[in-house]
């Protein structure tokens, strides 16, 4: 701010305010000049290409330039109610503990899952406007359930409206892509053991034509089958010899060795494959059963990012709740739509349309074939993790595009929109930095800087399975939607 006169301006006449501007412009051009350009570059160019040297500040207006978005911000920014409210829910957040406690049968652990609904990825969606993937994946659940003998027969009763669809994440749980999970699917039981809440995720399949990318052939319900039969209760005799597995620490080794958590799960799936093996070897295990089980979890580099995310989840929801908190504590995407919730709005969804993913697409395809952003799997960027965490995995920028120091600077620029580092999981690139996390609604619109996450790509149609990964952004609209719930909230 300019300094304050040792006169009272108004006192002055107009001819000794023109003798004070007149000294004021003589001493600014005695001096060195220094210029400070905000917003286009090609101001900063214009100065710089005169000889004089100029500081460029990148600078945009706040909700991209949504003036009625703007106000709203500013009546919520260095709000002591909410910082302190954030303050509360980042330390909920942080201090989670999150403990696998063992492989259940959906039904009969889900809250409010009904004994024939089918729960699906990202905020609410109807059947008639649901996506190829989700429907080929819904129509999978059927068959794999025995509602249907046919797959004609599925598709008639799943657009019946006799089936209650509804998000995983209203049931505590999440879905990578389709993220499908129905009653008689088992489901990872992540317990977190410093608040007590539960949440849960299906089991990963594996790659090429499984039920997340809508595929529901014979080779993919029997595998399913084999899953809930062989899988599932080889596992929990397996957790139950070794007394449970706390999670966060074997997230923490796997970003030290490469993995970002959602889209490398190398690190993290042979250690988990590692803290099973005693359990696997113990006598209660059929010896058949634990040379196929890991075999299975050997010959699958993603088992883990199931398992990540019900962690996640655990995590975040301890934070959701809170008053008067604009973290968020969601982001997931149902291929047609992207939603967000926040902490202290209830479980209120803040919706706009799903963006494409920007990367690299296997051999054959192209962007007509791909679908629109899917899957519950952006919890992992919600807590820090993935696009977050991309300078823990420089080598993923091989799958998703771009170089390694994008990859680093891409989980700098998240500080800016972070309420902090989660010292828990730190990045040895970045002089072993805590990953950003908690997610501002407020600062994602006054910096206009969306949250990145990189994703899989899903072919539109049921059943083709991944056609690429690569980098997409949340939109931005769902944190301007949320700003101003949570203005409207404040001001009642």
């Amino acid at each position: 701010m300019p300094k304050q006169c040792a006169w009272p301006l108004r006192s002055l006449s107009a001819r000794q305010l023109d003798d004070v501007g007149a000294l004021s412009m003589t001493k600014l051009f005695d001096q060195e000049l220094q210029v400070v350009s905000v917003g286009l570059p090609a101001f900063a160019e214009s100065v710089r290409a005169n000889g004089a040297p100029v500081v460029a500040v990148d600078w945009q207006p706040p909700a991209g330039g949504n003036a009625k978005a703007g106000m709203t911000l500013a009546k919520l920014v260095n709000d002591p109610k909410i910082d302190a409210a954030n303050g509360k829910a980042f330390e909920l957040f942080t201090s989670s503990r999150p403990v696998l406690e063992g492989v259940e049968i959906a039904g009969d652990v889900l809250p409010g899952m009904a004994p024939r609904m089918i729960l699906h990825a990202g905020p609410p969606i109807g059947w008639d406007d649901m996506c190829g993937p989700m429907k080929g994946a819904i129509v999978g659940a059927i068959l794999f359930e025995g509602w249907a003998e046919s797959r004609k027969d599925a598709l008639a009763l799943a657009a019946s409206g006799e089936i209650p669809y509804g998000p995983c994440q209203h049931c505590n749980a999440v879905g990578p892509m389709a993220g499908v999970i129905s009653p008689s699917m088992p489901v990872w039981v992540v317990r977190n053991d410093a608040q007590g809440n539960r949440a849960y995720s299906n089991l990963n399949e594996g790659l090429g034509k499984v039920l997340r990318f809508g595929a529901h052939d014979p080779e993919t319900i029997d595998r399913l089958r084999w899953m809930a039969d062989t899988l599932a209760p080889t596992l929990n005799t397996a957790l139950a010899h070794i007394g449970g597995l706390e999670i966060k620490p074997l997230m923490a080794q796997a970003l030290h060795m490469g993995d970002e958590l959602h889209n490398r799960n190398a690190a993290a799936s042979g250690l988990l494959l590692k803290r099973l093996l005693p359990g696997f070897l113990c006598e209660k295990v059929v010896c058949e059963d634990a040379t196929a089980v890991s075999e299975f979890i050997a010959g699958n580099d993603h088992f883990f990012l199931n398992l990540s995310m019900a962690a996640c989840k655990s995590m975040l929801d301890a934070a959701h709740g809170v008053a008067d908190s604009s973290l968020v504590t969601a982001m997931a995407r149902n291929g047609v739509e992207f939603g967000i919730r926040t902490s202290g709005t209830s479980g209120r969804w803040f919706k706009a349309p799903a963006p494409m993913v920007d990367g690299l697409l296997f051999p054959g395809y192209d962007v007509s074939d791909c679908a629109l952003d899917l899957g519950d799997s952006a919890i992992a960027e919600t807590a820090g993790l993935g696009g977050f965490a991309m300078a823990a995995a420089p080598a993923i920028v091989q799958f998703v595009g771009g170089s390694p120091a994008e990859a680093v600077a891409n989980t700098r620029a998240m500080a800016a929109i972070t309420h902090g580092p989660n010292t828990a999981f730190t990045l040895p690139t970045l002089g072993f930095a805590g990953t950003p996390s908690g997610i501002d609604a407020r600062k994602v619109v006054d910096c206009r800087l969306e949250p990145i996450i990189n994703t899989g790509i899903a072919h539109r149609k049921a059943g083709v399975g991944q056609v690429g990964a690569g980098i997409t952004r949340a939109p931005l609209a769902c944190f301007v939607q949320a700003v101003s719930a949570l203005a409207n909230i404040r001001a009642s």
